[in-house]
């Protein structure tokens, strides 16, 4: 067998093998990683996403049964979580601050990492308040968003 036969050959299959190989990692990730569904929410400012309403539902986003759903995922997930919360003030237009205490509460959704996603927990104060609220907020599955009960929206 000739030596530079050989060579030829690799040389020939190896950018077909690299396309293939590379095709797979991708069709990999971006079935374990789709895109969020739902609707869009719009921005107030790059930072702020605008909301107009305030839900009257008193367990929405104070449960794990029935988080924030700002959708996201992976790419704007983080990022979504903290529009929402700064769109958000105190009943009576206070100033909030926030703080994420962590990741809980996993769940099955097509928009996780392997059909998971965790919920993140925030830590909400409230200027002039002493308690603090919990809220749960999902960033990979997309909902109409809304103030929850006790908060208004911020001007």
């Amino acid at each position: 067998m000739n030596p530079h036969s050989f060579v030829m050959k690799i040389k020939v299959k190896t950018p077909l093998f690299l396309a293939l190989i590379t095709t797979f990692i991708l069709s990999a990730c971006g079935s374990s990683t789709s895109l969020t569904n739902g609707p869009k929410t719009k921005l107030k400012d790059d930072n702020t996403f605008l909301l107009t309403e305030i839900s009257s539902d008193k367990s929405y986003g104070y449960t794990e049964e029935n988080p924030i759903r700002v959708g996201g995922a992976l790419d704007d997930g983080p990022v979504n979580e903290r529009r929402f919360l700064n769109a958000l003030a105190g009943p009576d237009g206070q100033d909030i601050t926030y703080t994420r205490t962590g990741s809980c509460c996993p769940f099955k959704t097509p928009n996780g990492i392997q059909g998971t996603g965790l919920l993140d927990r925030y830590e909400v104060s409230i200027k002039g308040l002493s308690k603090k609220r919990i809220l749960y907020i999902n960033m990979y599955d997309r909902a109409i968003l809304k103030a929850p009960f006790g908060f208004t929206i911020k001007k």
